[in-house]
């Protein structure tokens, strides 16, 4: 049996999202209006050559400037449906997104939806923006295929901790990503463990860094939750 294309359930997803809010809405990617982020998925599926730079390195203007100029032709008339519409086209044959489903594809629409809608919550008046925009409910499924990359990937993910991390959602399955250090910090403090806790979808924005705008609790020391935070941004105290 093939595994459920959940993949093209959130392309569909962010597609719904981006026309939602439009070409000049805010996103959670820092510096990035909604056309923005609508080029980068053309430009990852369709031109993938072009995201040479996107992490920085000596390629990174040059890549900036390929991003820039697609978003620009979202303010021309139609442009921005134009853009929509071609993030709705499956990549072609000969790209690598074309066959790698959920493996790479799931995580990256599901976020970038979440950074769509959560943005537009965010910058909403008294920061309340849209209604229901923190959290969607999620099918079974989907949750499912979202806790099996999560799994995957966790430990790369939280590779740079400086303390232990535990994953829990609440009367499911946890995941013990990373063990504490055995050595003590430089003011002789030996390292804890973080356990953070939340649904599937609220664990995978906070592991991709938008732990600040998920529904999440953090249970530790208070010196190994500033230090996760440091690396892992996670919710304000109260929030």
């Amino acid at each position: 049996m093939q595994p459920t294309a959940w993949h093209a359930h959130e392309r569909a997803s962010l597609v719904h999202a981006l026309t939602q809010a439009g070409p000049d809405a805010p996103t959670l990617c820092d510096g990035w209006q909604t056309r923005h982020l609508a080029a980068h998925m053309i430009l990852r599926e369709h031109q993938p050559w072009t995201q040479a730079g996107a992490n920085g390195g000596p390629l990174h203007d040059w890549s900036d400037a390929r991003l820039q100029d697609l978003a620009a032709t979202a303010l021309a008339p139609g442009g921005y449906a134009a853009l929509l519409a071609r993030i709705e086209q499956a990549p072609a044959s000969w790209s690598p997104w074309s066959w790698a489903g959920n493996l790479v594809n799931l995580v990256e629409y599901f976020v970038h939806t979440e950074d769509v809608r959560r943005g537009t919550w965010v910058a909403g008046p008294g920061g309340s923006g849209v209604a229901g925009a923190r959290s969607r409910d999620l099918s079974p499924g989907l949750q499912d295929a979202l806790w099996s990359q999560l799994r995957r990937g966790a430990r790369l993910f939280y590779r740079r901790s400086p303390v232990g991390v535990v994953l829990v959602v609440p009367g499911g399955p946890r995941l013990a990503v990373k063990a504490p250090p055995t050595r003590p910090t430089d003011d002789g403090r030996l390292p804890g463990t973080v356990i953070v806790t939340g649904e599937v979808g609220e664990l995978v924005l906070h592991a991709f860094g938008r732990g600040l705008h998920a529904g999440l609790t953090l249970q530790g020391d208070a010196a190994d939750r500033a230090a996760l935070d440091d690396v892992v941004p996670g919710p304000r105290s109260g929030e």
